[in-house]
């Protein structure tokens, strides 16, 4: 989505081009997902003759102020962009719209068209950002939620390393809090982690005072220069992740491999060779490791439990018993259909009828039990017997009453 680099740039521009200008026409979509809380009609109404005397920013959001309220406010959500007619704006990489299609564009959600010719739109191609009309934004949500602005209002290292302390949470997930630091994204946070060499799950509140000021370092300089360069990406650093990190292709950085994983809940690129756990997380991290290759080199038993266990010997209970005849069923088409069906209704209907006699849906149509029925079944016994001998002896000694007491631990 777009952050602050983007969304700055394309304060900048409107500002450039619409600052101390009249607003002729609007047109605004029928599109209540996007246009929030106020009607196309009265949206329009409300800014037709009016001056704009300003363009502001916070975080990831934008607003034009008039010269009176209230004032169109833009929360940029996925794939939001400004664009101005014959001026070349900075879109985030995927919200782009062709330069071929028509003007205004399909996607426009707010049109503008200034007394001196001038027109710009706002379009949303995915539909996840919200445009309102307020008559102070930065008094209700969202942007009165957010944090302070990490472009506008950059927090001192004994800031930062004061509020770290307090967050038991992954720094990544921290970084995309906007109610914590405003503007940081997806590929921000990436390009700020990876800089600054710190492991994108790493608890914030465990990181030392050096890599809190490593990290302000690194948030200043990738939010300074993306916005200097107007968020353009052919122009940062060839040296910078984000050239090489997007859609989890493979690939390396500096000869160094890139890795994806989740983090904050979001997809996220790093480079583990540079990039690792510290403390009490690395030691963790050391041990799930060392577990994952003894279950690789000795099957799991020992470690889970579950690499094996439909063969274990407590097949008492239903499921597995099921699995131990998979012979079995190769040998009939009665056993097979049995199969097909739910595991737990197939293993109970085993158990009631013993070793002894066959489940009524087994019979043929005429409805005669048959001595091939008989020696089927008698196989079926023989082959799980071959296959465990637990199961064998289970099956020999149930009697009438089948396995039933194995359904204690089902």
């Amino acid at each position: 989505m777009p952050e602050l680099p983007e969304v700055e740039a394309a304060r900048r521009a409107l500002a450039e081009h619409s600052i101390g200008k009249k607003i002729l026409k609007a047109i605004v979509a029928d599109d209540s997902k996007v246009i929030d809380g106020v009607s196309p009609k009265d949206f329009e109404a409300a800014l037709v003759g009016k001056t704009i005397v300003g363009v502001h920013r916070k975080g990831k959001n934008m607003w034009i102020q008039l010269d009176s309220p209230p004032f169109p406010s833009f929360q940029f959500g996925m794939a939001g962009a400004v664009y101005i007619k014959g001026v070349a704006v900075t879109k985030y990489k995927r919200s782009a719209v062709k330069d071929t299609d028509e003007w205004p564009s399909k996607y426009s959600k707010l049109f503008v068209e200034l007394a001196d010719g001038i027109e710009f739109s706002f379009t949303d191609k995915r539909r996840f950002a919200k445009v309102r009309l307020l008559d102070n934004p930065v008094s209700v949500p969202p942007i009165s939620d957010l944090g302070p602005d990490a472009l506008i209002e950059p927090m001192t290292e004994d800031e930062l390393s004061n509020s770290l302390t307090k967050k038991n949470i992954g720094i990544k997930a921290l970084l995309l809090d906007q109610s914590f630091i405003s503007g940081i994204g997806n590929w921000m946070a990436d390009e700020v982690l990876y800089q600054a060499r710190i492991h994108p799950q790493q608890t914030a509140s465990s990181l030392s005072k050096e890599s809190c000021a490593t990290l302000l370092k690194c948030i200043n300089e990738v939010t300074d220069f993306a916005v200097e360069v107007d968020a353009e990406s052919l122009r940062f650093p060839t040296e910078w992740l984000f050239h090489v990190r997007w859609d989890k292709k493979p690939g390396k950085i500096n000869g160094k491999k890139i890795d994806f994983i989740k983090a904050g809940g979001r997809t996220t690129a790093y480079v583990p060779e540079l990039q690792k756990l510290s403390g009490n997380q690395a030691v963790k991290e050391t041990d799930k490791r060392s577990k994952r290759t003894t279950t690789g080199k000795g099957g799991g038993v020992e470690e889970s439990g579950s690499e094996n266990e439909p063969t274990e010997p407590k097949v008492a209970k239903g499921r597995k018993i099921g699995s131990a005849s998979k012979s079995s069923k190769k040998k009939s088409n009665a056993s097979v259909e049995d199969s097909d069906g739910d595991e737990g209704d197939d293993v109970s209907s085993k158990r009631k009828r013993g070793a002894k006699k066959p489940p009524t849906k087994s019979k043929p149509k005429g409805g005669k039990t048959g001595e091939a029925e008989q020696r089927q079944t008698r196989g079926k016994g023989a082959a799980a017997k071959r296959k465990h001998k637990e199961i064998d002896d289970n099956l020999s000694n149930s009697g009438a009453n089948g396995i039933e007491g194995g359904e204690e631990d089902a």
